[in-house]
Order: C-alpha cells, then structure tokens, then sequence
C-alpha cells in the first residue's frame, strides 16, 4: 500500500522552472509522434468513467474483509489480493485523469477529473485502513506462519514488515480511519502558499536594459535573474525579493501551519522527532541525514573554489548571490531535434547493455514521451509508470542541451520503472525516492561523459563542464542547504518556539552567508535575500529535498563504476552493471540502504560523498586548464 500513481508522479517533478515558448502550438498542432499515447490507459474518457464505475462498485468487497483478514493464511491472501486488484485500479485512474490534465491544463474536464479521482482515493484510502491494524494484531509469529503455509503470500512479505516495525506507531483500527479523513488537513499549509505564490501574490513590474517591461513573476524571474547583463539580474533580484519582503508574514503562517502538521502527526504516531517521522517509511537511518549535512560543511572549501573560479571567469569584481545564476559563459548554441535527443541518450545508455537500449528505444517508437510543449500544457517534466502498463514521460522539449539532459533523467526514471515492473510483483514493484533518483542522475552522468567524449572544441566543453560544476553546486549543495533549514525549523517547532517571519529570515540568511562564504568574501549575500525560503516549495514536501544530494552522490559513485577509468581497468565495469541492473530490477525488494550497499554505495559513509568532491574538483581543474589557453573569452 505504498503508491498511488499520483504520487510516483512526484518522484520527478524536477523541472518546474522550464518555460514554454512565447508562441507554443496548440496541442491539435503537434505531430502524434510527439504525443504520448494515452489509449494503453484508456481508449478514452468513456473507457475511464466505466472504469472508475468499476472501482467504486469494487472498494464493498475490500471492506468485506475487515475482521477478516487473520483468520486463516488463505484468507489473508484473498484480502490482500482485493486490496491489490482496486489499488491497481486507483493508479491506473489516477494515471489517466492527470495526464490528460497535464497535457492541456485549460480543459475544465480533465480537472473534474482529477477532483473525482482524490475523492474516490480519499475513499479507497478510508476503506482500506483497517488492514495495517489487523494484520499488526496478527503479529511477526501468526506472519511468518501464514508465510509458511501460503507461498503466495511471499510478494507481500516487505509490506508486512513495514507494518510489523511499525508496531509502536500505528493507532486502533478507528484511529486510523480517523487519521486517513484528517490526513488531507496536513496538506493546507502547502495548498495555501501555492496558490498564494502562484496566484494572488502581487508581482512587480520593471523596465530592464533592453527597455523591455516585464511582469516579474516566477517565470520572469528565472529568465532574468540568468541575463548575461549584471545590471539586469540585479535589479530583478532586487525587485523580485523586495515583492516577497512584503509578505513573509504571510508565507511564515503557511509554513508554521505545514510543520505544525508534521509536528501533529509525529506525536500522534509516538515518533520522537518530525524527522525520525519522515525517515521511518523507508527505513533510512538517522546519520544518513547528519552524516549529509556534515560532510557538506566539510566539504564547503570545494564549493568556495568553485564559486571563486566562477567570479574569475565571469570576470566580476565581487560576486554577489545575483550572480550565480547567470551563464559563467557565453552560451554555446548546442540545439537538437527531438530525434537527435532520443540519438543521444540511446548512445550515451550504451554502458548500461543492448537490452537497456533497446528498451528505450521501442518505448521511444511506441510514443512513451510527450515531447513537444503546447499552450495550456504542464510546466516541467516527469515520469509516471502504472504497473502492467509502460512508463509515460511528460517534456517540455526546446531543443536545448538542458532539453537533452532532462529526456536522459525522465528516462532513467521511465526504465526503473519498466525493469522493476517487469521483475517484481506489484506489492514491491514501486520504489523510494531514496533510490529513485539514482537511475536519473545517473543517466545525466553518462550523457555528459558521452558528449565529452565526442568534442574537443574548448567553448563546448567548457560550458558542459560548467553547467555540470552548477548542477553540482545546486544539487550537492544548495539542496542540502534547503534540508538544513529544513531540520532546523522542524526542530525549532518541537521546543515550542514559534515560525515568525523574522525568525525564519534569520535563520534562512544565515545559513546562506554561512554555505556561500559571505563573511569570507567569497559571495556577498544581501539580507534581502533571507526571504528566499518563502518561495521554495520542497519545505511543503516532508524532509525531500535532502534525497536529491544523495542520489546525485549514489548516481555518480554508479556511473563511475561502469565508465571510470579505474572500472574499466580492472575489468570491473561489466559486474558494477550488472550490479546496477540488479538495483533497476529490485523495486522496493529491499530498503534503499540495503539496495544500494547491494549495488557498491554505502550510504551511511562518507566515501560516495568524498568521491563527489574528487570528481568536481577534478571538473575544475579542467576548466582551468581551458581557460588558461585563452580560447573562451
């Protein structure tokens, strides 16, 4: 009882920042080739309102069971087995209705769908919250019985664990049907900040050098803040950040009342900290977390060098918190068709086998990716499985390099998914983010080193080099920044202090000066900027963010195994793929920690991280070899 589609939707929601086309087509106007294929869903919206008709006249026999479930080993197995059969339905509705929405947001339609989808999840989820006290009230001896009798029942056995352990923090049965009713509440601290943020929130307007005038919202925002003009991306900080001064207090009430939520719930389940909490349902180990967090401030000279090698090439005088955004080059006029991304990616998968590739590419021929934006269509880009179907992978494709590199990460996401379905029975076939991560990650990486391997051309390497040290920098860093905060304000909330608008700018300014160097002059952080926190919505999402740092670490400890040089020479790669594989194939088989160590990264060390800062320090040296032949100015 892991997933509902929806929410493996949000394993991916990376790109939120890509923007549409001035003048984007409609969506009549785009080829089929470039449109996903929604009829392995549903042939159409009739097909789906039958379907949903089916699951709502389906969740009685789920409820039969209740007081049920433990009276015999065949029994269980039926329960478990009508569980299954309207879980599977909820995700593949859940699938259709968000999809459609997705690809043309303006459809009044789609979104009621969506609404009678939460409702009808709502229901299931209430239906259905019966089962984790029963099958606790059995407990680990009547299981491991029943486990014994029933073969059949071995694809359940990690679910079964997970509520095992979870002895000490499950409630009654009416307990818990009550917490799955209220559940939703915990949600309005982030709804509210959302629409607020995107909405209601009164944006400025400035005039910049091209004489331009630009409504300065979010979208404007992230185009301006990266102008190659210094005057620019200052006076849209400025102006930016004035506007969220303005309403911290509003946003600090958001917030409280979300880790408030959080704060609620790890009480009511007797965890001993809203970390503690997030961490259980993976079964992640605390000094994963700290250990994170500390070898991030160790490593902080590593990210001073960088940002001190990017003033140096933009040729700034001081850098300023503005100015990390902006291009440390010229940009390199790197454009691709659709067809020459799909190309690459395939290529650059090479080291993962030809069964891998092969893969790809039949689901890239049978319309998995929906490439091209549209009016109306989703900002960003994500990857969604429903098990027994395939992978759909939503893109905004531009033709850029960031456009290449983004289908690389959707599609490690999409053949995760694919070999894991294809290898585990659905009670384990979905898999934590911990672990999710890793294979996009990973799939950047071995697209980078594929594309350097094939220019020598000082200009473009140096700007792939860069935007990969960025990436480093904001993933490695700024992403566990934003996990620091995190732990902080959740810590601040269980002492009982309150989430005021100046307490949090405090502590959001001084974690940034204290990350990027400020007081060693390294990069001067306005106190304007303290505000930034109210405009990042990970803090909304239950200790997430820090999952982007360790995957990227995991990532590149994997991809280095198959294509580094040490790998190669010792005859290694081939087993670290397999290895790999293995890990694709596992789902939720294992814990993350344990998949992960199965596959050659042990998270709770410090070596992936230290291999990280070996490989971008190397980056840098590089870099300064090419701008010490002066072929880039």
């Amino acid at each position: 009882m892991r997933f509902s589609a929806r929410f493996q939707v949000l394993f991916a929601l990376f790109a939120l920042a890509l923007a549409s086309p001035a003048q984007a087509l409609e969506r009549s106007e785009v080829p089929a080739r470039y449109q996903w294929d929604l009829k392995d869903l549903y042939v159409d919206e009739a097909a789906w309102v039958a379907g949903k008709q089916e699951l709502v006249q389906s969740l009685p026999a789920v409820g039969a069971w209740q007081g049920k479930l433990g009276a015999s080993p065949a029994s269980l197995l039926d329960g478990m087995t009508a569980w299954e059969q309207a879980s599977r339905r909820v995700d593949r509705l859940y699938a259709y209705a968000f999809q459609l929405y997705d690809q043309d947001t303006r459809v009044g339609r789609s979104l009621q769908m969506q609404q009678e989808m939460s409702q009808v999840y709502s229901s299931f989820q209430s239906t259905a919250s019966f089962m984790r006290p029963e099958i606790l009230a059995l407990g680990r001896e009547k299981i491991d019985a029943y486990l014994a009798a029933e073969p059949k029942l071995g694809q359940y056995r990690m679910y079964f664990d997970d509520i095992l352990r979870a002895a000490p923090h499950t409630l009654t049965p009416a307990e818990e049907k009550i917490y799955a009713r209220m559940a939703v509440l915990g949600e309005a601290g982030g709804t509210l900040q959302s629409v607020f943020r995107s909405a209601d929130l009164p944006f400025p307007e400035v005039t910049f050098s091209t004489g331009e005038k630009v409504h300065l919202d979010a979208a404007a925002y992230s185009k301006w803040r990266a102008s190659p003009n210094k005057a620019d991306r200052d006076l849209a900080f400025k102006a930016f950040w004035t506007a969220y001064n303005q309403f911290t207090r509003t946003f600090a009430t958001t917030l409280n009342a979300h880790v408030q939520a959080h704060v609620t719930s790890k009480d009511v389940r007797n965890f001993p900290t809203a970390l503690d909490a997030a961490l259980f349902d993976y079964n992640i180990p605390r000094n994963v977390y700290s250990r994170l967090l500390d070898d991030v401030h160790a490593n902080l000279p590593t990210l001073h060098r960088y940002l001190k090698l990017r003033q140096k090439i933009m040729g700034v005088e001081q850098l300023g918190y503005e100015d990390l955004y902006a291009p440390i080059v010229q940009q390199v006029d790197l454009r691709y068709t659709p067809e020459q991304g799909m190309q690459m990616t395939l290529d650059a998968f090479a080291p993962l086998g030809a069964g891998y590739v092969e893969t790809l590419r039949k689901g890239y021929a049978d319309r998995w990716v929906d490439f091209m934006p549209n009016t109306g269509k989703s900002p960003g880009a994500y990857s969604n499985t429903v098990y027994g179907v395939h992978p759909y992978q939503l893109l905004n494709f531009n033709g850029a390099w960031d456009d290449v590199s983004t289908l690389a990460h959707e599609s490690g996401h999409s053949m995760h998914s694919f070999l894991s379905s294809a290898q585990q029975p659905y009670a384990t076939a979905s898999y934590s983010t911990f672990v999710a991560e890793v294979a996009s990650t990973l799939n950047e990486n071995l697209l980078l080193h594929h594309v350097l391997d094939q220019t020598g051309d000082d200009r473009t390497r140096l700007f792939l080099l860069s935007s990969y040290l960025d990436s480093m920098r904001t993933t490695l860093f700024r992403q566990t920044l934003f996990a620091e905060f995190e732990l902080k304000i959740h810590e601040m909330v269980e002492r009982g202090e309150p989430l005021t608008a100046d307490a949090l700018n405090t502590l959001y300014l001084g974690l940034l000066r204290q990350y990027y160097g400020h007081d060693a002059g390294v990069v001067q952080v306005d106190g304007l900027y303290g505000a930034e926190w109210a405009f990042i919505p990970h803090f909304y999402r239950n200790f997430y963010v820090y999952q982007y740092a360790t995957s990227m670490i995991g990532g590149m400890s994997l991809a280095d195994g198959m294509i580094g040089g040490k790998a190669v020479k010792s005859g290694k790669a081939q087993q670290n793929r397999e290895a790999y594989l293995r890990l694709m194939s596992a789902g939720s088989s294992k814990y993350p920690i344990e998949l992960l160590r199965d596959a050659g990264v042990d998270m709770t060390t410090s070596e992936p991280f230290n291999a990280a800062m070996r490989e971008m320090n190397l980056i840098m040296d590089e870099i300064e070899r090419i701008y010490a032949r002066g072929n880039v100015q």
